[in-house]
């Protein structure tokens, strides 16, 4: 009985673990919004970086007006980042499909920038007839 009791235990943890994350890509550490909000967000050149953390090929093919492109798979993705980007200044990070951005807005919130994802990602922004350019 002790061996079921434990296992079951274990399958409430999880179960409470799980429903208490949140919506995929939340976090505590950098706000994600959808490409209206993001628009807005990015039209105000004066406070905010965009930064494309997609490969230069995927850059090439298309992206926002005055993106800034540093490839978050890349090792020196950080120093980079520290080099380039200014703290002063809200980065608004995108990438193709979303796990990318996630990732580098993580990284980059860590280390003390302010960060705004963009839902949906380059996809969703075209799909809402959003302006790219290449």
């Amino acid at each position: 009985m002790g061996k079921w009791f434990l296992l079951l235990l274990l399958v409430v943890i999880v179960a409470v673990a799980w429903s208490m994350r949140g919506p995929a890509g939340d976090s505590d550490n950098f706000l994600t919004v959808g490409p209206d909000d993001f628009e807005k967000l990015i039209g105000n050149k004066d406070s905010v970086v965009i930064l494309d953390v997609r490969t230069l090929s995927e850059f090439q093919e298309d992206h926002l007006r005055d993106a800034l492109l540093i490839d978050v798979k890349t090792d020196s993705f950080m120093m980079a980042a520290r080099d380039r980007l200014p703290k002063d200044k809200t980065i608004a990070v995108y990438c193709r499909s979303g796990r990318r951005s996630a990732m580098a807005a993580e990284m980059l919130a860590a280390e003390g920038f302010k960060v705004v994802n963009l839902d949906g990602e380059i996809i969703r922004w075209r799909k809402s007839g959003k302006e790219t350019v290449r």
